[in-house]
């Protein structure tokens, strides 16, 4: 075992024993240190993989070439364009990572209105409705597709797809209570369901958030570039239906070190931008 992969078990120990001696204090004259002892290692050790994964970063390699991993007009959020690390974390391997939300020509959400009239997407609202159905969102059910010849090495599709956090309500919730809970079960629950292809040279590719039952592969399948692998969902870490993608140095998201990516014909799209990839394809 890698000493990384260990601080990361040690990491998410040490969250778990905060909450456990919060509760026992609640209930018993359990002296606060005891309390903090294990959060205070806990921010710690995050800080210190923080520094050395900023320090591993300092010379950075190059970016990848690669397909896009979807069809159809979408675009971007949480861009490496815009800031790295692009989601406010080294960890799990998402230095460079993106995340796409399918946008759909069409007229925008009328205002009071539950749902988008056109199937466009729907928008954040600041307090009703507190959740929508994860089918409320176009991305959710599109095919997510091989971005290069490869193998796949992680297939999961068992988790729920949850309905969606964005609202006020929804994403205090997510990121005061379930982001948390989410964290202490580790990447699987942070990632939900997920797909990793080998891409050759040092070189993995990792899909986050898919639809439960969509896998069109198995571990072991060797797939071709364009070649359906799953579909879009919302499961795992989610405010909404949207994918999760990233290029890393090895298949375990605890060890794992981002790359920088770009799709070919498009490159790396910035936060708000949208893009089209190939020839739409509609969700079954």
């Amino acid at each position: 075992m890698s000493v990384r992969k260990l601080l990361m078990i040690v990491y998410r120990c040490c969250i778990v024993a905060f909450i456990a001696l919060v509760v026992v204090a609640s209930l018993t004259d359990l002296p606060l240190a005891w309390v903090w002892l294990p959060a205070a290692l806990a921010i710690a050790i995050a800080l210190g993989m923080s520094r050395k994964a900023h320090a591993e970063q300092a010379g950075r390699p190059p970016a990848v070439e690669v397909d896009a991993p979807v069809a159809g007009r979408w675009s971007a959020l949480n861009s490496p364009a815009d800031k790295v690390p692009s989601h406010g974390t080294h960890g799990y391997g998402q230095t460079y990572a993106i995340d796409i939300v399918a946008e759909p020509e069409g007229l925008p959400e009328a205002e009071g209105l539950p749902e988008a009239k056109d199937g466009s997407r729907p928008a954040f609202r600041w307090l009703w409705p507190v959740v929508r159905r994860s089918r409320d969102f176009p991305a959710f059910g599109a095919p997510l597709l091989a971005v290069a010849d490869a193998t796949v090495v992680r297939a999961t599709d068992g988790q729920r797809d949850h309905l969606s956090r964005n609202s006020l309500p929804a994403l205090v919730y997510l990121m005061l209570i379930e982001a948390a809970v989410r964290e202490m079960g580790g990447a699987t629950r942070v990632t939900g369901n997920r797909i990793v292809l080998d891409l050759g040279d040092g070189t993995y590719a990792m899909y986050a958030h898919l639809q439960r039952g969509s896998l069109a592969v198995r571990e072991g399948d060797r797939v071709r570039a364009g070649q359906q692998l799953a579909r879009c969902g919302n499961s795992g870490n989610s405010t909404e239906p949207h994918v999760h993608f990233q290029l890393m140095d090895g298949p375990d998201l605890d060890t794992a070190r981002g790359i920088p990516f770009r799709w070919r014909g498009i490159g790396v799209p910035r936060n708000g931008e949208p893009f089209t990839a190939g020839e739409p394809v509609l969700p079954a």
